[in-house]
Order: C-alpha cells, then sequence, then structure tokens
C-alpha cells in the first residue's frame, strides 16, 4: 500500500474523475446552485412523460401514487430496472435488478446482494445484510423487522431520479455499484420563499374472494376416492382428517366467513409540508411528513414519519458549506401467518385441525393475539456535511456523509397460540455506514474548439452490521412478557435451558482513489477514461486490491454533420467499455479457513458450549472458505444513440449492451467427508445480453391552451447466459435446480408430463417390464412423464430446462392529455417471457402426502378456504401413488406469467389560473384523483403473477395488491 497509493495519487491528479458518493456525471451534490430550484410545477402547461430524459425520472408524478417504497413507486417506469412485489402487504421487502442477474438466485443472500446501490444526494445507502440468514432455520423472512428499508424515501422531497445502468455511468460509484444505480436528487432550499403542501386521501379495496369450507373439499376429494378406493370410500386403515370427516359439525361445515376478519378496506393517506427560502448567502429548505398506509388483509399496515433539512451557507465568496440530514421512523403491523410466526418460533405445534373458516371461530383465534404484541420499529438517518472551495478553474471538495438504521422488534406469543408455551423474543440490529471523501478538479476552456476536465480524489468508507438476538419459550404465564434477571443474572421468567441467545457483526472497509478525464473537442467529440483502484477488507491479503477502468466516447452527429437539418434535432452516439469490481459481502471470505459458531445439541442454530463454556466450531453450515479467492468483476460493453425529431417532438434512446459478471463464488457440494456440506469457489461466470428503447412523444401540441397528447414508452430485453461454473464443471445440481454453462440461471429442472397412465397396458416396455420411476413401476392412474434419455427409467436425468424465473421483456407505456385545466393520465406496465411453478395448486392437489405431515410445508393458512384457480383443470392422478404424482418439480404447473398491468389511471384540474397567481400569491393549486391497479390482463391460473418471490414458486402466500382510490392536492405558495 504504501508503494501504491501514491502512484495512484500521482497518476490520478492528470485525470478527471467525476466521482459517485459525492455527485453523478452531470452535477455535484457539493455544487447545488444556491437559487430556487424548489418550485412545485403543479400547472401542468406543459405536458410532460414520466420518463424525461435518458435515464431520468420525474418524481412529481410519482408522488401522487399511493405506495410506500422506491421499489414499487419505479414499476415500469425506467428501461433494464426489473421490480419483483412478492407480497401486497405494506412495508414489505421488493426486489429490483438492472440488467438481469449477474448469478443465480439459490438463497435470499444472492437476492440481497444483487441489489442496486440506491444514492440518495450523494450517500450511498448501506441497506440490510444477508448474514442474520445465517442463524434461521427458515428463510422466509430476515429476523427482526423484515422491513423495506427503501420505505424511507419521500418521493415529495425529490427532484430528480436516474437509474443508471452502463458502466460509464455507474463506475464513478465504485464497487457497490456493480449491480446498477438508482440516483436520487432532492429538492434543495432557494433564495425566493416557498411553502408546499402536498396531501392524499384514499382507500384500498378489499379483494372479492370465493370461499370455501369442508364440505366443498370433501366434494373436490370424493373424485379421487370414487376412482382409486374401493366401493369409492376410504379404508378403515386409511386416516381421514378429522375435520373433513364429520359432515355435521358446523365449525368446518357451516358458513365460511373469515373473510369478514381477514379482509378489509384499507384506509391510506400521505401529507407532506416544507418550508424553504433565503438569499444568495445562505439559504435553506425544511420538509416533514407521515404516509400511513393500512394493508388490506390480515390487519397489517405501515406507518412513516419523516423529517428532512437542508442548508446551504456561503460565508465566503470562495467557499459553500452545505448540510443534509434525512431522519425517518418506520412502524409495521405484520401479519399474523401460521408460517411466518412458526418460522419466527421454530416451533410447530400440532397441525392435524386447520384454522377453522368459520368467522365466530376464527375471531377468537386472533383475540390470542391481543394477549401478546409483535412491535416492529426502525429508525433511518442519513446526513452530509461538505465544503467546497472554488478557486478560479479548481475546485477542492470535501465532506463526511453517513448512512444509519437500526430495527427493533419485540414479540410476545400467548400460550393458547403454541399449545400451553409461551414465546418471547427481543432483536435489535444496526447497520451503519461512514465516508470521508476528498476531490479535486480543473476544468478549463482553451480557445473554442477544446475543454478539459480533470479530477482526482479520494475515499475511505467504513460498514458496519450488528445484531443482537434472543428468544425463550415456557414462560411462567401470559402476563410477564418479559425476560427478567434476578441478582445473581439467572433468567427467572423463562427456563435457561430454553432461552437461546445471539450475537454477531460483520464489517467492510473500502479505501479508494480514483481520477477521471474528460475531453471534448467543439462540441461534437468527447473523450473519457476513468481508473480507480479499491482495497477492500473483505478481499483476502493476496488480492486486495483491484484496478477498475472505463472508456467512454462520444460522437455528437447532429453538431458535426446535420448541423443544417430541419427535421433531425438532436443525434448523437455512445460508446464505453470498461471492468468493475464486486467485493464480497462477507467478511470471513477475506479470512481464508475459519471457526465459527454452528449448530449446537438442541438442534437450533446457535453458539455451541460445553458446561457453560462457548467453544468453536468448524464453520459446517456455512462451508469451507479457503485460500486464492480473487476479486469478481464485471466486463461490460455498451452502445448508444440518442436521437430528437422534428424540433424534439419525438425523442428517445437505444441501448444495446453485453455484461459478463467474473470470478463469482459459489457453494459447490464438496468436503462431504470432512462434514462440510459445500465449498465456496471462485469462477462463476455469467452474461447478459440487451437492448433498451425509450421513446417520447409529443403527439399532439397545445395551442392556446387546447388538447395536448403526449405518450412515453419503455421496453427492454435481457438474456442471460452462465458461461463458467467454478472447477471447470459444466453443470452443477443445487437443491431443485441445474445449473449448466450455455444456459440460463434462472431456469426450471423439471419433468416433462404427457398426460396419465389409464392401464398396464400403457405402461409395458418391450421387454414386458413396467415403466418406472426412480426405481419404483409406475401404476395405471400415475403420471406419464417423458423418457428423455431412452433409458425406460424416468428418474432426474430426464429433467429438461424451462421457462424463466425472471422476465425477458419488461416495459412501461404512459399516456398523458391535457386539456385546458385539465390533464389525464394513464401508466400501464408489463412483463413478457416470464414463467411461474404454481406451488399453491400443486400443494392443494397433494393433499394426501401433505395432509399428515407435521412440518411448515404442511401448513393450511386462513386462505386455505379461499377458491384460487381451478383444480378441475388438472389430470385425475392417483394421489396415494409412492412416486408423488402431484410433485412440483413438473412442467404440469409451469405456466406462462406474461401480464399487462393498468397501473394507475388519474385525472387532475389546475385551480389556479396564470392571470390570479399574483393576485392569490399562490404559484400552484392542483386537485386530482387516481385509481390505481385497476386490472392485470395476463394467462397465469393463480392469484396475481406479480405475487412470488425470487425463486418463481408460488405458494400462495403473497398478500393482494390492492385496487386503491386517492384524491389528493398539491398547493405551492
Amino acid at each position: 500500500m504504501c508503494i501504491k497509493l501514491p502512484l495512484l495519487l500521482c497518476a490520478s491528479l492528470c485525470l478527471n474523475f467525476s466521482y459517485g458518493y459525492a455527485r453523478d456525471l452531470d452535477q455535484s451534490a457539493f455544487q447545488e446552485p444556491l437559487t430556487d430550484t424548489s418550485k412545485l410545477d403543479t400547472t401542468r402547461k406543459i405536458i410532460r412523460p414520466v420518463v424525461r430524459r435518458k435515464g431520468s425520472i420525474s418524481p412529481q408524478k410519482l408522488s401522487e401514487i399511493p405506495v410506500v417504497s422506491l421499489q414499487q413507486y419505479l414499476k415500469g417506469q425506467a428501461p433494464g430496472l426489473t421490480v419483483q412485489e412478492p407480497s401486497g402487504e405494506p412495508g414489505t421487502i421488493q426486489n429490483m435488478f438492472i440488467r438481469g442477474l449477474s448469478g443465480p438466485l439459490l438463497s435470499p443472500a444472492d437476492v440481497m446482494q444483487q441489489q442496486p446501490l440506491v444514492v440518495l444526494d450523494g450517500i450511498p445507502l448501506i441497506g440490510e445484510h444477508p448474514f442474520a440468514y445465517d442463524i434461521q432455520l427458515y428463510n422466509y423472512n430476515r429476523i427482526g423487522t423484515a422491513t423495506n428499508l427503501l420505505t424511507n424515501i419521500d418521493m415529495n422531497n425529490i427532484q430528480e431520479v436516474k437509474v443508471l445502468r452502463d458502466l460509464s455511468a455507474v463506475a464513478i460509484y465504485g464497487p457497490n455499484a456493480a449491480n446498477g444505480v438508482i440516483l436520487l436528487t432532492s429538492k434543495k432550499p432557494g433564495t425566493i420563499r416557498r411553502i408546499s403542501f402536498n396531501t392524499y386521501f384514499g382507500l384500498a379495496l378489499r379483494p372479492n374472494v370465493t370461499t370455501l369450507n369442508a364440505s366443498a373439499e370433501n366434494a373436490f376429494r370424493k373424485q379421487f376416492y370414487d376412482r382409486y378406493t374401493a366401493n369409492g370410500r376410504y379404508s378403515d386403515e386409511d386416516v381421514y382428517p378429522q375435520y373433513l370427516s364429520d359432515a355435521s359439525s358446523p365449525l368446518y361445515n357451516g358458513p365460511s366467513n373469515w373473510t369478514d376478519y381477514y379482509y378489509r378496506n384499507g384506509m391510506v393517506h400521505g401529507i407532506s409540508a416544507d418550508l424553504s427560502g433565503g438569499t444568495e448567502r445562505a439559504n435553506f429548505r425544511f420538509a416533514g411528513g407521515n404516509v400511513r398506509n393500512e394493508g388490506v388483509a390480515d390487519s397489517t399496515g405501515l406507518n412513516r414519519y419523516n423529517v428532512m433539512f437542508n442548508i446551504n451557507m456561503k460565508p465566503l465568496q470562495w467557499l459553500t458549506v452545505s448540510l443534509m440530514v434525512n431522519a425517518n421512523r418506520l412502524e409495521r403491523d405484520r401479519n399474523r401467518s401460521l408460517r411466518d410466526r412458526f418460522a419466527q418460533t421454530n416451533y410447530i405445534p400440532s397441525l392435524s385441525l386447520p384454522l377453522a373458516p368459520n368467522k365466530e371461530v376464527y375471531g377468537k383465534y386472533l383475540n390470542q393475539f391481543s394477549k401478546g404484541y409483535d412491535n416492529n420499529i426502525n429508525t433511518l438517518l442519513d446526513g452530509y456535511g461538505k465544503l467546497i472551495v472554488n478557486l478560479k478553474d479548481v475546485e477542492i471538495s470535501s465532506g463526511i456523509s453517513v448512512d444509519y438504521n437500526e430495527g427493533t422488534r419485540d414479540i410476545f406469543f400467548a400460550k393458547p397460540l403454541m399449545e400451553g408455551n409461551s414465546y418471547a423474543s427481543n432483536y435489535f440490529g444496526y447497520n451503519q455506514r461512514l465516508l470521508f471523501e476528498n476531490v479535486i478538479s480543473y476544468t478549463k476552456q482553451f480557445g473554442s474548439d477544446h475543454h478539459l476536465k480533470a479530477s482526482a480524489g479520494q475515499l475511505l468508507q467504513w460498514d458496519l452490521s450488528k445484531y443482537n438476538y434472543a428468544y425463550a419459550y415456557k414462560g411462567v404465564n401470559d402476563f410477564i412478557k418479559l425476560n427478567l434477571i434476578n441478582k445473581d443474572l439467572i433468567p427467572t421468567s423463562f427456563p435457561a435451558n430454553l432461552l437461546f441467545k445471539f450475537l454477531d457483526k460483520t464489517s467492510h472497509n473500502l479505501l479508494s482513489v480514483y481520477g477521471r478525464a474528460t475531453y471534448d473537442f467543439k462540441d461534437k467529440y468527447s473523450l473519457s477514461l476513468l481508473l480507480r483502484e479499491d482495497a477492500s477488507s473483505n478481499a483476502q491479503p493476496t488480492s486486495r486490491w483491484f484496478l477498475s477502468s472505463v472508456l467512454s466516447a462520444g460522437w455528437n452527429v447532429k453538431n458535426d454533420l446535420l448541423s443544417n437539418s430541419k427535421n433531425v434535432s438532436a443525434l448523437s452516439l455512445r460508446l464505453s467499455a470498461g471492468r468493475l469490481g464486486k467485493t464480497n459481502a462477507y467478511d470471513n471470505f477475506g479470512q481464508g479457513p475459519q471457526y465459527t459458531s454452528d449448530i449446537g445439541y438442541t438442534g437450533n442454530v446457535t453458539l455451541p458450549g460445553y458446561n457453560g463454556f462457548a467453544i468453536l466450531s468448524r464453520p459446517y453450515n456455512f462451508g469451507w472458505v479457503g485460500y486464492g479467492i480473487p476479486w469478481a468483476y464485471t466486463d461490460q460493453l455498451n452502445f448508444g444513440i440518442d436521437f430528437g425529431i422534428n424540433n424534439n417532438r419525438l425523442q428517445g434512446s437505444l441501448d444495446v449492451y453485453t455484461k459478463t459478471d467474473k470470478n463469482q463464488l459459489l457453494g459447490i457440494p464438496a468436503y462431504s467427508e470432512y462434514g462440510y456440506k459445500t465449498s465456496l469457489e471462485p469462477g462463476l461466470s455469467v452474461n447478459n445480453k440487451g437492448v433498451e428503447l425509450l421513446l417520447s412523444y409529443a403527439a399532439v401540441q397545445s395551442q392556446n391552451n387546447g388538447f395536448a397528447w403526449t405518450p412515453a414508452f419503455n421496453i427492454s430485453y435481457n438474456a442471460n447466459k452462465l458461461v463458467a461454473l467454478p472447477g471447470g464443471l459444466k453443470e452443477i445440481v443445487i437443491g431443485n435446480r441445474l445449473l449448466r454453462t450455455g444456459e440460463a440461471v434462472d431456469r426450471y429442472w423439471l419433468l416433462t408430463n404427457e398426460g396419465i397412465y389409464n392401464s398396464v397396458d400403457e405402461l409395458r416396455q418391450a421387454d414386458g417390464t413396467a415403466m418406472q420411476y426412480s426405481g419404483t413401476a409406475l401404476q395405471p392412474g400415475d403420471p406419464k412423464w417423458k423418457d428423455q434419455n431412452g433409458d425406460q427409467m424416468i428418474d432426474a436425468r430426464d429433467k429438461t430446462l424451462y421457462g424463466h424465473s425472471q422476465p425477458v421483456v419488461i416495459g412501461g407505456f404512459n399516456n398523458d392529455f391535457k386539456y385546458g385545466k385539465w390533464s389525464l393520465s394513464m401508466n400501464f406496465y408489463f412483463n413478457l417471457g416470464h414463467s411461474l411453478m404454481n406451488q399453491q395448486m400443486a400443494n392443494s392437489l397433494d393433499f394426501i402426502n401433505r395432509e399428515g405431515g407435521n412440518s411448515i410445508t404442511s401448513l393450511k393458512e386462513i386462505t386455505f378456504w379461499e377458491k384460487r384457480g381451478n383444480r378441475n383443470d388438472y389430470p385425475l392422478y392417483n394421489p396415494w401413488s409412492s412416486v408423488i404424482p402431484y410433485r412440483i418439480d413438473q412442467n404440469l404447473f409451469l405456466e406462462n406469467a406474461s401480464f399487462l398491468k393498468m397501473r394507475t389511471l388519474s385525472v387532475g384540474y389546475d385551480l389556479v389560473s396564470a392571470q390570479n397567481r399574483g393576485k392569490l400569491k399562490i404559484n400552484g393549486l392542483y386537485v386530482y384523483a387516481m385509481a390505481s391497479n385497476l386490472f392485470t390482463l395476463t394467462k397465469y391460473k393463480g392469484t396475481d403473477p406479480e405475487l412470488v418471490p425470487y425463486t418463481g414458486y408460488d405458494t400462495g402466500y403473497g398478500m393482494p395488491i390492492p385496487r386503491t382510490y386517492t384524491l389528493g392536492l398539491k398547493m405551492n405558495l
């Protein structure tokens, strides 16, 4: 380091760097002008599409949508950006991917490590860390609040949103930005006093569902008994479920009206206000707001309070001081589903009797939750302090940025909910990021033809994530809900042998030096070179540093060849190529072979001990980590065209790209003789190729405040391919996934279903024997699976890769209309080439194998009594067959999940005319009405093709995304 660092600093002084954490390619967060930029455009004089220019999204209209998270705002709004919303429960986590997958999604940790970097006013938000999943038996939700931390974005405070995709734009943000960047720029202080007020109120409508009871379930199962059992009834040795066998019981055969307590109409509202003003030497902006969003199912909801403060001061003509603080408090009411509760408690009681569909009985069950609590609170704080010195052509900036979030979850479940065993849990965890950055830049115009910008800088980043976690069973009673401790530090309210404690932390430090040079000739040709070197504490000592480089060039064809053209308003070409490093998520990757806490005697994941003393063991569950792990990195090539036609009436951009993520780690099954499940090995390589198109067209332009229409359209195509596996492997099976080089990493590995065997003759082979499945002879009533390799045996070798769990084509379509003071907007978005596994239907049909189980996969939620799909569309297999006919790993349950959604429809009216603005001292007064999530067009037979987790398996646990109607008001004084 002592040799390399000075050399890099000297080299970077000759280069330009528009560095990322404090700035983007176009503007510096250190250099916001002390002028008024906060005026709210509520007049709607000029119809503008949501996408205003390449990579930029106007948050003005997004702020009208009654949602709570950044991911929900951005659905369908930018090319190349895929958003997954597995549940409509307010405050839950959604996923974003820019330009496809960089690797297979085998666990929640893989999903978190492929999320784009979100930058708020130059602060790279740290988010959550996946290390907390290491101690969980079930990965449905992360321990703690599991709240979406990107619900801290108040869109009313945001001036501009950019989705940065190609390497020339994201590389300045360093290794954290290898998956792309969502750049958020907040509204800045101004010299003119402004007061704005924005609010909406509305109603999220409960869904219309068809309910079932035991009589309907019996009628469905009867056809199986009629066909496959003697005398059309179950035999004496069969155990028919008790809740179905008693037809006279009103508990399960009576009214199925549980929906009265489960579904509701939810209230939604948002309110925000801000004040800004000052002089050229000092100005400020202060904003505050509250958002409350009630879910339509299971009494869920989210409540957010937020404040934001910006101040700019210019004590000297050459010195500028800027400060920003953004604080949020999130309170979430979580669901009361059995799966999430049992996954939290690691305790599964008897499942012989499901929840009853009768609302009186179901209501008594819900009342048991009132004896306990489930409190989920997150506190988030972002801020920066910056100094900027301007000395003619030289600018020096220095700043400190902080991002901190913490979460607490306190739980108590009373004894009646857990067969007489109460449960208490406490979680406190935090993630913090501290950055210190210095940048020096030089800008010079040489004559009228040559323009040079050169910058160099340095960054120090410190990340720390930590949590304390404990849970206990069998408290003394339901009145004492805390783990009381006596003077000898011995727990008294819960037995010591049923008390489990956890303490863990992980840290990451990053040192970066960087430089960039940009040269422009006659505003026709431009060339830019970025060099940066990063040192990560999560990298191994033999490969601590990584050199990244990006070269980009531009040609303004309009200025060079078409300056006299009246039809072509703008035409430019872009080309960029480069390499950017990717940091490891875990600090133990940098250590090589290690010891860690693992599994104890009880079977619970915990810190093992002997006679009260903590001990260490090898990381058998985590996997073997050896030496020689290099940096992972991404290589990207991007070609783009930006154009405008007919006085920019038609504007657009087209990007074609290829990117390959290399040297990534993958857990390879190995070293089982030593007790390990996997060995974490480098060498995973995935390529993504794609095309992105963005268009905006002023189809009808307003004349004298008349009719105007502006449509905007974006569409993206992405195809991924597995290029290489560690160790030169050509394919590998991990769980229910087959990864094969040359194939996409998001494909399903399934048997091919060709119908049903109706007779013994259909099963006979050439040698007279019956077709077999993994050594078991198939019988009439079993599925007819295709023998792909012709060996007269059905097994894993006959599975085929099908479909894609991620959409191949994504896009959005906006239409803005205006007539006089009226405005009308419609927004659609779509996914194409998307396939899902309907596991909810498979579970429903596989009632024999799931009925008697006492595992978390055998749970029946209250929604078990809801009709979802048509079970009569599927073959009538023998459910008692040992081959498990309704197994999920067959293409019988693979469905086309492409969809088109009408996301929003809004109409608004400007109450203040241009002539009255000065008289009333009101710059804008705009009222609007909006309907959200109006309809979905899809062939998918499940509930909603969006409500699926990253696995692509629709388990039916996603709560509905409701149809919502709101009324809003925007006022600017």
